[in-house]
C-alpha cells in the first residue's frame, strides 16, 4: 500500500497535470487563432500528453487501492503579449513540474514507499525530456520571434510528429485514450 503522505501529494500532483493540460489547450488555441498550425499542433499533442500523466498517476493510485481525488483546476493563462510567451510559461510550468516530481520521489524514499518511488522513475526520465523540448523551443521562439513561419518549419522539421507510445511508460486509467 502506498504511503499516506505519498498519496496525498500524488492526488495534488493529478491537479497539476491536468491544469497543465488545460494551459497547453490555451496555448494551442492561442496559435490556432494566430494561424501557426504547428504550433497549435504541438501543444494539442502536449495537453493530450499532460493529461495522459494525470490519468497515469489515477491508474496508480487506483491499483495500490489508494484514495483518488479528482480536483477542479483554475482557468489557464489566455491572454498572450506575443508568439513567445506560451511557449515561456510552458518552460517554466515543465520546470515546476520537474520539481514537483523530484520532491514526489523523495517522499516516496523517506516514507519505504519503494513501489511509489519506482513508479515514479519514469516521470523523471519525462521531464528531462520535456525541459529540454520546450527549453529548445523557446531558444526557436525568441530567436525568430519576427518570423512566426520559420518557428513553424523548425518545428515541422525538428518536431515531425509522434514518435510512438514508450513501451516503458506506465498504464494509465482509461487505457490511456
Amino acid at each position: 500500500m502506498a504511503a499516506t503522505r505519498f498519496v496525498e501529494r500524488l492526488n495534488e500532483q493529478i491537479a497539476y497535470e491536468f491544469a497543465a493540460s488545460q494551459q497547453y489547450i490555451a496555448n494551442a488555441v492561442y496559435y490556432d487563432g494566430e494561424t501557426l498550425p504547428r504550433l497549435a499542433a504541438f501543444f494539442y499533442a502536449q495537453a493530450l500528453e499532460e493529461r495522459n500523466h494525470a490519468m497515469m498517476m489515477i491508474k496508480y493510485l487506483l491499483d495500490a487501492d489508494a484514495e483518488v481525488a479528482i480536483p477542479g483546476v483554475e482557468a489557464p493563462e489566455t491572454g498572450f503579449a506575443d508568439v513567445v510567451a506560451p511557449i515561456a510559461l510552458a518552460l517554466d510550468q515543465e520546470k515546476r513540474v520537474s520539481d514537483q516530481i523530484a520532491a514526489l520521489v523523495g517522499i516516496a524514499r523517506e516514507e519505504g514507499d519503494f513501489q511509489s518511488e519506482q513508479f515514479m522513475q519514469w516521470f523523471l526520465k519525462e521531464q528531462v525530456e520535456e525541459v529540454s523540448s520546450m527549453n529548445d523551443l523557446l531558444t526557436v521562439a525568441e530567436r525568430l520571434a519576427e518570423r512566426p513561419m520559420d518557428i513553424e518549419d523548425w518545428l515541422a522539421r525538428e518536431q515531425p510528429g509522434d514518435s510512438g507510445s514508450d513501451p516503458t511508460a506506465p498504464a494509465a486509467a482509461g487505457g490511456g485514450v
